[in-house]
This record gives structure tokens, C-alpha cells and sequence, in this order.
């Protein structure tokens, strides 16, 4: 992918969040990646998840002032657009105190970036080429510890508005850059048993039974919805 030599220059010094007239991207899988699921927020059938890896690959990122707001509701959003770019390939288990990986900084001008664009995209090379997301770990339920890869090629493009959170993100000024986040929900993936079993959310997802038997195995992420920005919501579709 080509890039403007400002925005080349700048994202070759690696991320530099604060920095005035910027916007940095960083991307999270939650506590749930950093210290996996335990009890009670097992996976909706009972399984203790451990990470030792979370490989991620996010593409064709990019910033949106939106005009007029964008509510995540469909695949197109007007407005000005701030190419982030990509490929980004990150273990989202070797993240900060926050849980977040920094994946770029970009030169912006000021102004609110209430929405942002992204692929979650099959990796280009590393370990895990050609794979959008790979979960590697140990299960534990009963005594019983299971060692596991597990892996998906999908492609899912994601069209999202403002993130949702404590705080307000994507704010640049002359004094002050902003911030926005890539999140990764992995309770929709695994589901929580601390959760209502007849809730959306564990009716869709795909617990840990199905690959009790260890090693390497494949899934998809279709219906899932696992991207967001923060709780904020993103239209997803597949590539």
C-alpha cells in the first residue's frame, strides 16, 4: 500500500500517542485476551481459557470526521477520510496496563474523528500468514488441559461510528492528538458463562466444545460480530 511520505515518515517511528496534531490507533482484545477467561467468566460451556498468543491482522484503516454522524448502521460513511493504513499484525496478549496495543501514529488535523474504518485481513506473512485472527493457548475444565490453535482466513470488513466508552475518544487539537481504538470482542466468539445461556450474545457463540480436541483447528467468524469500538458498534461484512 502507498502512502503519503508524511504519513510513511511518521508511522515508520512507530506509535506516539499524545503528540499534538496527531491521531494514534491502538487495538484490544480486552482483559479477556490479556488474562483470559476464569472463572466465574468462564466460556459459556464451562471451559477456563488461557492465551499465550492473540494474533491479529487490521487493514485499510481509516479515520472518519463524519458528516453527518455515523451510527454504524450500514457500509458506507460520508465524510473526511484519514488513511491509517495497513497490514497491522499484533499480539493483542502482549498489550499495556490498559490492554491496548499501539498500532500506528498518524499526522491529522484537528477536528473530531467520530468514526473509523477497518479490515480484520488474512496476515500477508509471520507465522500465521494467511490468517485474520489465531487464538493460541491451553483450555482447562475438569482437570482436563486441552492445548490449542485456533484459526480463521475470513476477511470482515467493519464500518464503525464514535467509540463507546468511559471517555470520549478521537479528539485532535493544535495542543493535544487523539485516540482511537480497534476492539475485539472475544465473548462473542466464546461466549460467558456468567452470562444468561439464552441471551443473544451465547446463543450465537461458539464456546470451546467444538474444539476439545486440541491442536490446530479453524472457525469462522460469520455472525459472530466481534468488532467494535469500544462498546460502540460497527457494521460488518465479509470480503
Amino acid at each position: 500500500m502507498i502512502r503519503p511520505p508524511a504519513i510513511a515518515a511518521l508511522l515508520a517511528l512507530g506509535p506516539m500517542a499524545g503528540h499534538a496534531d496527531t491521531l494514534t490507533l491502538f487495538a484490544t482484545g480486552e482483559d479477556l485476551a490479556t488474562e483470559g477467561f476464569s472463572a466465574p467468566r468462564l466460556t459459556r460451556d464451562g471451559w477456563a481459557l488461557a492465551f499465550t498468543r492473540v494474533i491479529a491482522t487490521f487493514d485499510d484503516v481509516t479515520a472518519w470526521r463524519a458528516d453527518p454522524p455515523f451510527a454504524g448502521d450500514g457500509p458506507d460513511i460520508a465524510g473526511r477520510p484519514l488513511e491509517i493504513g495497513g497490514p497491522f499484525i499484533v499480539n493483542l496478549v502482549d498489550a499495556d496496563e490498559d490492554d491496548r496495543v499501539a498500532l500506528a501514529t498518524t499526522p491529522a488535523e484537528a477536528g473530531f474523528y467520530n468514526a473509523l474504518s477497518w479490515s480484520l485481513a488474512p496476515a500477508p506473512d509471520g507465522d500465521f500468514a494467511g490468517y485474520s485472527l489465531v487464538f493460541e493457548g491451553v483450555a482447562t475444565r475438569d482437570g482436563v488441559e486441552v492445548p490449542f490453535t485456533l484459526a480463521t482466513r475470513d476477511a470482515v470488513a467493519h464500518a464503525c461510528g464514535e467509540y463507546v466508552g468511559d471517555e470520549r475518544k478521537g479528539f485532535v487539537t493544535a495542543d493535544a492528538g487523539g485516540e482511537l481504538e480497534i476492539t475485539l470482542h472475544l465473548d462473542h466468539l466464546f461466549g460467558r458463562a456468567d452470562r444468561p445461556a439464552d441471551g443473544a450474545m451465547n446463543r450465537e457463540a461458539l464456546g470451546f466444545d467444538a474444539f476439545a480436541e486440541g491442536g490446530l483447528q479453524e472457525f469462522s467468524l460469520s455472525g459472530l460480530h466481534v468488532g467494535h469500538v469500544g462498546e460502540g458498534h460497527c457494521f460488518d461484512r465479509a470480503l
